[in-house]
């Protein structure tokens, strides 16, 4: 392996709710988990299907249900 090989992150390519292109690094990827369903205003977005959370502590939300997330991160 050469010195450009390993320093090659691969982001894995996931879409908002909106359908903003998100670039994400696997390797930051804390824990992802499905918005709860609940009576009221929803805190977040239409559209939402997966919560990912950062190792950093952001959340992302993305409209991948969290199945495919979890596929597309490891690949």
């Amino acid at each position: 392996m050469t010195l450009v090989e390993a320093l090659v992150i691969a982001f894995v390519e996931l879409h908002g709710p909106s359908g903003q292109v998100l670039e994400v690094n696997p390797a930051l990827v804390s824990s992802i988990r499905q918005p709860i369903d609940v009576a009221g205003p929803s805190h977040w977005a239409r559209g939402t299907r997966c919560i990912i959370i950062m190792s950093k502590g952001m959340f992302l939300a993305v409209s991948e249900d969290c199945v495919t997330v979890i596929k597309k991160l490891g690949e």
